[in-house]
């Protein structure tokens, strides 16, 4: 009798576009699962590859305003996870951010859990989420800290549910450690990169594509290059559109959020693309390279998986990093390479991102999965050791 599966992601929205979606796309290109979210209104979506697809929702799904996210319901979210009744089927697999790893399975289901983060909020960015929200003053900041408190709480509890991990870095394999003492395999996701068409020449501007949204450092890379008087365009949506809008010089165009075809163009073309944000992966840096495009990025995170510093890798490199996020550091990170550009290799670039193809996650992941299943049903998980092994990619 062939297995059933079901795959559990957090919300399934038109809005929801990031990387973690992406990853969703391609495993059930291979997987036949039944999918559950704790929202769905994609499957109302006539331009989604999910339009009319059987989805299984919690309570939330009903709650008011949910489709615009449910993150405003976050004291209800491991809640509502747990709701999901996942009984009738042999492997579990969820992709988490937050709380899908935490829905309830029986010691004879397998879960295995692909991990883009552990919950942001309530670990790395507590002290952003606190001081930029109103919720995190006065006396009812007493109640949200509490909240969070028992968030992570519920997190390190759940992620016991989870029989193996896999992470989107070794970056974000050390933060599964860090957060939960579990070891998990690095298995990096699908970046599609005959999307994006190679391009050798390049037009005389900087590039930044992303959500505008505080942790992005967008406001940092505008106010650098108001200082630099370089050509910057800005392409994105979010909360900080308006700000970053007046922040800007007249050396900067801020287009907002753009259709696909001409965020593609505009990453062809582009002198350099400009990161300065800390990301569990990030994919819009291999998608740049994909197009031949040179990276600036802040040194840290993903970034440091998938970018080649040209000072490291005179024959091969594919960036420049800075490693403080400052303007002063950004603005040198330009200077740097304006000065070795000539040194480039757009076809290096493109060659690097083809190691992050989606064949290459296909096949890892496929194949992890079936270890996984054999090694479940004959002993006890591995991944269940106190060890942890992190190697250098």
């Amino acid at each position: 009798m062939p297995l059933k599966y079901a795959f559990v992601h957090e919300w399934l929205t038109p809005k929801a576009t990031g990387g973690s979606e992406l990853v969703v796309q391609e495993i059930l290109k291979h997987i036949n699962a039944d999918l559950y979210a704790l929202i769905d209104f994609e499957s109302v979506n006539p331009n989604s590859y999910l339009y009319k697809r059987a989805i299984g929702t919690t309570f939330l799904q009903h709650f008011p305003q949910s489709q615009k996210g449910v993150q405003k319901y976050l004291p209800l979210l491991p809640l509502a996870i747990e709701q999901l009744d996942l009984r009738g089927y042999d492997i579990i697999l969820s992709s988490s951010h937050a709380v899908a790893k935490g829905v309830l399975t029986s010691p004879y289901q397998l879960h295995v859990c692909y991990c883009h983060t552990p919950m942001r909020y309530a670990w790395d960015l507590t002290f952003d989420y606190l001081s930029a929200s109103r919720l995190g003053r006065g006396p009812q900041g007493v109640l949200t800290r509490y909240l969070l408190h028992r968030l992570r709480q519920w997190d390190v509890v759940s992620a016991n549910r989870v029989d193996y991990f896999i992470a989107n870095s070794f970056h974000t394999a050390r933060r599964i450690w860090r957060c939960y003492r579990r070891r998990a395999e690095v298995i990096y996701p699908p970046v599609n990169i005959e999307r994006f068409s190679f391009q050798a020449q390049k037009e005389d501007f900087y590039l930044i594509v992303s959500r505008l949204v505080s942790y992005k450092q967008v406001s940092l890379i505008v106010k650098a290059f108001n200082q630099l008087g370089r050509p910057l365009v800005v392409i994105g949506n979010g909360p900080e559109l308006k700000q970053i809008r007046q922040l800007a010089q007249p050396n900067i165009q801020v287009l907002g959020a753009q259709p696909d075809d001409v965020v593609e163009a505009y990453m062809a073309q582009a002198k350099a693309f400009v990161y300065a944000a800390c990301e569990d992966f990030g994919i819009a840096l291999v998608e740049a390279q994909a197009c031949g495009t040179p990276v600036i990025a802040y040194g840290a995170g993903g970034a440091l998986e998938t970018v080649r510093d040209i000072r490291q890798h005179p024959e091969t490199g594919t960036g420049v990093f800075f490693f403080d996020q400052t303007e002063a550091a950004l603005m040198e990170a330009v200077k740097t390479f304006e000065a070795s550009q000539e040194a480039f290799n757009p076809e290096a670039a493109r060659l690097h991102a083809s190691g992050f193809a989606p064949k290459i996650f296909e096949n890892c992941y496929l194949a992890f999965i079936e270890r996984c299943h054999q090694e479940f049903g004959s002993a006890t998980p591995k991944a269940n050791s106190s060890d942890v092994e992190l190697k250098s990619p």
